[in-house]
Formats: structure tokens, sequence, C-alpha cells
């Protein structure tokens, strides 16, 4: 197995897994807010509400589009760069994405033409029933990515077919309402809430600052905090949740955010900073507040969060059960109605997925020494610096977002936007840091599952497609210079928006027919 050619995959798709996720925050948080800014405009009739809905229409519409395009090159990848992963879980996974593409995405389509060039031709009301529509459909499409990619992290609702050998749906209730997709769902939405608050008010304050547009900005910035607050608020809730459900279905990797390299007795106090170690499987220098992770991860003081060390012991376990499955699903291969392999193999077929990990080293898992089996058991734990210090800094930035519109409301309460002329720099400064804080989070969800593609199911070294290095890095060279001359025109059309402002373009005056002038002779 040339592990270039995974490296280079896995490369590939967080690339442009990242890049399109630069995007959709934005177009979800829009969405809900020219909902609000629109209804305020159909409940006080008053002309300006109007101007603000249009303008960051215009902004929604921009990076609706180029989400659009980097969307649809993320879902053929999982055909051509992966498409063992395609062929073996497509049956699961490929029906969340099915339904995303014939439900939310053509009712999100047809209502975004409605309700650019539908100004004109409906009335308030109707009008203000399409950017709702609008607004339905863009966070349809969110639950049911997430959703998809719930699954990966947290398979059920599945089952492994020895007759087709590959994974099948056996309870799709149970996929749709997986409590690691749920949670994923509500946090994700809700930072992009935070995200396009925080690009309403930085420009808002970019407009007060340069003294242009005041009306329409502190109206704007009046949204953009209390949206902003609520969504930020939500985002910490909404990640304390998703750090309680990793409890129960993915142990590693909240042992991997935390550092805990063995098991602590209850409750676990919580690493703020350190620096943890792989080598020594110790965390230097760290500072640590007692109970605070026990009562976080288990809701109790009683609760265990099991170390790194002693889930690792148990991936061995769970190894060498799945080496009994594997060798079932050989013997079922060639004799479909062996009693006793058919008996093995639902004893031990919750395993089988750890067998495969055996794959990297040896062709037959069933042939593994020990030393293999030990090393692969290892295998199962994620970079612990990088989990460490990405959850970290995504956290931190949380909690700053929470400082900076509380700050924002009540500046906007008290109406005294002029006052705090240091408050509206640090807003526009910081604009890049939800972006930062989103694209670390996936940073955690994605590298946290590894050496997984879906849990305990697949490995993501098996889930490639054939293909070269050579190949791979063209594609990639060449999705780098697509996708960096997009994102030039997409900043540059943004901030053009910016600079013409909330102004609403008239039509050309008619042109002015000259009178005769009467001859001094007549």
């Amino acid at each position: 197995m040339d592990f270039s050619v995974v490296d280079l995959s896995r490369l590939q798709f967080a690339l442009t897994a990242l890049y399109h996720f630069l995007f959709v925050p934005l177009t979800l948080g829009l969405s809900v807010m020219l909902v609000i800014m629109e209804s305020l405009y159909v409940m006080t009739n008053r002309p300006i509400w109007r101007v603000i809905t249009r303008f960051w229409a215009k902004i929604f519409g921009i990076n609706f589009v180029l989400g659009v395009a980097t969307g649809l090159t993320m879902e053929f990848q999982f055909g051509t760069n992966w498409s063992y992963f395609s062929q073996y879980v497509g049956d699961v996974f490929g029906a969340p994405l099915a339904i995303e593409g014939l439900m939310a995405f053509f009712m999100e389509a047809t209502f975004v033409g409605l309700m650019f060039f539908g100004w004109e031709k409906l009335s308030k009301r109707q009008h203000l029933f399409v950017t709702f529509m609008v607004a339905v459909g863009t966070n349809l499409s969110a639950l049911w990515i997430l959703v998809a990619n719930g699954w990966m992290q947290n398979p059920v609702g599945a089952r492994f077919n020895t007759d087709t050998m590959r994974m099948e749906v056996t309870d799709f209730s149970a996929v749709l309402f997986n409590p690691v997709a749920q949670a994923k769902f509500v946090h994700t939405v809700s930072a992009g809430y935070v995200i396009a608050s925080v690009l309403v008010l930085g420009v808002s304050a970019f407009y007060l600052l340069k003294g242009r547009w005041t009306q329409f900005a502190k109206r704007s910035m009046t949204v953009a905090a209390a949206f902003g607050l609520a969504g930020s608020l939500s985002v910490v809730v909404l990640g304390d949740e998703s750090g309680y459900v990793l409890t129960d279905n993915q142990k590693m990797k909240l042992a991997a955010i935390e550092a805990a390299w063995h098991t602590a007795p209850a409750p676990a106090g919580i690493t703020l900073i350190g620096l943890p170690d792989f080598e020594t499987r110790t965390t230097r220098y760290q500072v640590e507040i007692p109970w605070v992770l026990g009562l976080i991860s288990t809701r109790s003081l009683t609760g265990e969060v099991t170390g790194m060390s002693e889930l690792v012991l148990k991936a061995h376990e769970r190894i060498s059960s799945g080496q009994i499955a594997y060798r079932a699903v050989q013997v079922l291969k060639r004799t479909p109605t062996d009693a006793a392999a058919r008996a093995a193999f639902e004893l031990h077929k919750r395993d089988l997925g750890y067998a495969l990990l055996l794959k990297r080293y040896v062709a037959d898992p069933a042939a593994a020494t020990p030393a293999m089996i030990d090393t692969a058991a290892w295998d199962t734990v994620p970079s612990v610096p990088l989990m460490f210090w990405s959850f970290r800094l995504m956290a931190g930035i949380g909690f700053l977002m929470i400082a900076l519109f509380t700050a924002a409301f009540v500046i906007s309460t008290a109406r005294r936007h002029e006052q705090y002329r240091w408050f509206l720099r640090i807003a526009v400064a910081a604009m890049p840091l939800p972006w930062l804080a989103a694209e670390l989070g996936w940073v955690v969800a994605e590298l946290g599952r590894q050496p997984w593609a879906i849990d305990g199911v697949l490995p993501t070294f098996l889930a490639t497609s054939s293909l070269t290095p050579a190949l791979l890095i063209t594609t990639i060279v060449g999705f780098t210079a697509l996708y960096g001359t997009l994102a030039v025109i997409e900043v540059r059309l943004i901030l053009a928006a910016i600079a013409h402002g909330p102004v609403e373009d008239l039509p050309e005056p008619a042109p002015v027919t000259a009178l005769p002038i009467p001859s001094l002779a007549a």
C-alpha cells in the first residue's frame, strides 16, 4: 500500500473541505439574519429596513454562489478519491446526501431566485415568506450533511452484510437521530450564526468609523449584537453538550482533547494549558483545575473519564476479537452456509473494523503478530498536541465572542456608538476570529476521529481510490489555483459591495429634449 496516496488524498479533501467551510457558515447565519431584518421591514414599514435587507442579501448572494461551487467538488471526491469508502458504506452515507440534494438544495436554490428577483413582483409578506424558506432550506441542507458526517463519527443504525460485503442501513431513524449528528448540527449552525453576526458587526463598525451610512450601520449593528450574543452563548452551551456526547460515543477523541493519558480518579480535573508529549505519554507544565472535566463530561462527581492508555488496552482486546470476525468473513465468502463461521461472526462482528487496522502491517489480519497488534492499538490515538491546542484556541475564541457581543449589545442599546471608537476598531479587527474557530472545530472533529474514516468500522488508509501520487499532486495544485482565483474574485466583489454601500441603484434619468428657441425675427 502506497501511504503517500493516503496522505495526499487526505490533504486534498482537507483543503477542499476547509475552503468550502469558509462560505457555508456565513450562508447559514446571513440567511436567518435576513429573515430578522426583513421581518422588521414588514412590521415597521420603514424603508431603511428594506435597504438593510437588500444590502446584506447582496453579500449573501455572492457568498452563496461560491459555497455551492465548492460543495459540488467535495461530493464528487467521494467517487474519485475515496472509491472504496463509497463502495463500502455508500448505502448508508449516500442516503442523507441524496436527501440533502433532492430536498434541501433544490428548495434553497429555487427560493434564492425568488428572493433576489421578487422584490418588485411579490408583496412584502410574500417576499418575507420566500426569504424565510431560503433560511429553512439552507439550514436543512446543513442538517442532512451533518447527519452523514455524524454517522461517520458514530455509525449507528447499520450493519455489515456478509453477502454483499458492504454496510447497509438497518434503522434510518437511528441514523437521523444519532446523538453525535444532532449535537454537531446545533453546534455548527450556532457557529454560523456567530460568523454572520461578526461580519455584519464589523462592516457596521467600519461604516461608523468612516462616518458613512450611520443610520444603516447603527441598525445593522443592533441586529448583529443581539443575534450574535445569542449565537455565541449557544455555541458555548452546545459545545459543552457535544463534549458530553463524546463521553459515551468517542472516548478516545475526548481523551486526546484533554491530554488524559491515564484514567484519573473521579471527578477528573481539566488541564487548561500544558505540553502534551506522546513519547513519554505525559503532559508537562500542566495547569489543572480540579473536578471540572468530570463535571462537564459525565455530569456527575462519580463518573470517570477514561484515559488513552486504558482505551488502547481496550482497542487491543477489540483487535483480537476482530481477528475472529475477519476469519469468519473469509470462510463465509467461500461457504455462506457455514453455521460455525456465521455464529463466530455474529458474536464478534462489532469488532471487525478493528481487525482491518492490521492491514497497515500485514495482508492477512489473522496472521498478525502480537507486536503488530500492539502497534495497531496505539494507532487509535490521534495527534494529541494538535487536538489539545486546537480545542483550546477554538474555545478561547468562543469566549472572546461572548465578550465582544456583550459589549456590542450594551453599546447598541445605549445608542452610544460614536463614543466608543476603540470598540469599533476591535469589532473590525475581530472579523477573522470566528472563521478561525470554525476551521479549528473541524480539525478537532475530523482529526480526532483518526485513524478511522468510519469510526470503528473502516480505517482511513483502506478507504482511498487506486490513484497515483502524481495525479493527486496535480489535482491539488489545480484546485489550489482555481480556488485561490475564486477567493480573490469573491473578496473583491464583497469589498466592492461594501465600498458601494447600502445605496439603491436608481434608473438612469430620461434624456431631456431641448425646446426650440423662438427666433427674434418671429
